[in-house]
C-alpha cells in the first residue's frame, strides 16, 4: 500500500519548488494524494479494512490542513497544486 521509491522520487521532483526540497507543502500534499488514491483503490476490494479507512481518513485530514496552510500563506501556489493534482472540480 505504499509508494514505491521510483514514484515517490517521480513525485518529490514534479512538485519541489528548489534543488533540495522534499518537505514543502507542495510536495507533501502531493506524496499523500498518491497515497490516498492508492488507498481508496484499496478499499475498493477490501470494503471490511477499517483501520485502512481510519488510515485514509488520518490521511485526508492531513492534507487537508496542509491545503488550508498553503491557501493562507500563498494563494497562487496553492491553485497550482489544486490544478496539477486535480482535487477540485
Amino acid at each position: 500500500m505504499s509508494i514505491n521509491l521510483a514514484n515517490k522520487k517521480d513525485l518529490i521532483e514534479k512538485h519541489k519548488r528548489s534543488e533540495n526540497d522534499t518537505g514543502s507543502p507542495e510536495v507533501q500534499i502531493a506524496l499523500l494524494t498518491q497515497k490516498i488514491r492508492e488507498l481508496t483503490e484499496h478499499l475498493k476490494i477490501n470494503s471490511k479494512d477499517f483501520q485502512g479507512k481510519r488510515g485514509l481518513l488520518i490521511m485526508v485530514g492531513q492534507r487537508k490542513r496542509l491545503l488550508a496552510y498553503l491557501k493562507n500563506k500563498n494563494t497562487e501556489r496553492y491553485r497550482e497544486i489544486i490544478q496539477k493534482l486535480d482535487l477540485r472540480k
